[in-house]
């Protein structure tokens, strides 16, 4: 199924993608496309060296092996990353792309808690030049076209407004990202129209795109899809709301148009990873003006699929 969201655009598709020739996933890392599996399936944490460059689990208090899958899954098993304020700020599983890509398809299930509070930062795609094994800290830097970008797609509670945890953004460093009102560049939180959120308590699929631009033109794109349905799709021609150094919302009917992605000057630079995170600090409760947060900030995460072509969900055996 092809969705026609954004007609300024080649348009996407939508359903299942290359997950349809492998029901349950089953053997879907042999497709020519794929880049990475990751299911979790064998049960300990020990056994996801070889395929992740960076993990991190600080006093082996955050990251586990437990019992839970989506429905469809082949699996049995999923990994919880578990936060808790004044001990940790969470954890992440970090995958160098070698060699890097122009454009890159992430798809990963997730689960939050019933409760589940506010959290900091997410998941998804970036590049660094030259590429690195490990993430590298760079808030409040602007992202030069030869060195970086990112795109990492997050529940964001936009000062409260939103119910815990929040609706689902784009938090956005790239060449051509607006400054923040101090001067300093803190990510362009860029937001699908309605900003939809994921339930409590339920497995949801998420699959992000980012297409690296041709080098001296603005025509990178960005999309994400909530259970195989494209939920945005921003690239030239997209109409947004008012874009400031908060980022901007994607509005169908919006007062401007956004001139597209220049993610990068230079071909050395394209998507070099992927990081599952969840990140949590005081500050995010703060900023949703949570007085009493909760001691720890629990997600689960399950069948995950890097590529070159779009995963979409997992298809029935």
């Amino acid at each position: 199924m092809i969705s026609t969201l954004a007609s300024a655009r080649e348009p996407l598709p939508e359903g299942f993608g290359i997950s349809r020739f492998h029901p349950g996933d089953t053997d879907i890392k042999i497709h020519p496309a794929v880049l990475l599996v990751e299911k979790f399936e064998e049960g300990t944490l020990e056994a996801l060296k070889p395929r992740w460059n960076e993990i991190e689990n600080k006093d082996a208090q955050v990251l586990e092996i437990v019992n839970d899958h989506p429905a469809a899954s082949s699996g049995s098993k999923c990994l919880q990353v578990t936060a808790t304020l004044g001990e940790n700020t969470g954890g992440h599983l970090f995958k160098r792309l070698d060699p890097i890509q122009t454009r890159v398809f992430s798809r990963f299930y997730v689960k939050f808690a019933e409760d589940a509070p506010y959290l900091h930062h997410f998941s998804g795609l970036g590049g660094y030049n030259p590429p690195t094994n490990w993430p590298q800290g760079s808030a409040g830097k602007h992202a030069a076209g030869d060195t970086r970008f990112s795109a990492r797609i997050e529940p964001n509670g936009s000062y409260g407004t939103l119910a815990a945890p929040g609706g689902w953004m784009f938090y956005t460093y790239w060449h051509d990202m607006k400054p923040s009102a101090d001067g300093g560049f803190w990510g362009n939180g860029l937001w699908p129209e309605g900003k939809p959120g994921p339930p409590r308590g339920q497995w949801q699929c998420v699959e992000i795109m980012v297409k690296c631009n041709d080098i001296g033109q603005s025509n990178g794109e960005l999309a994400l899809w909530l259970d195989g349905k494209l939920t945005t799709h921003i690239g030239p021609g997209t109409k947004t709301g008012k874009w400031t150094g908060e980022g901007f919302d994607v509005l169908k009917d919006g007062p401007q148009t956004f001139e597209g992605f220049r993610w990068r000057t230079v071909p050395e630079l394209a998507v070099s990873y992927f990081m599952l995170s969840h990140y949590v600090t005081e500050n995010a409760y703060r900023q949703n003006n949570v007085a009493n947060p909760p001691k720890t900030n629990r997600v689960w995460f399950d069948d995950i699929v890097i590529a070159t072509e779009y995963v979409g969900p997992i298809s029935k055996r």
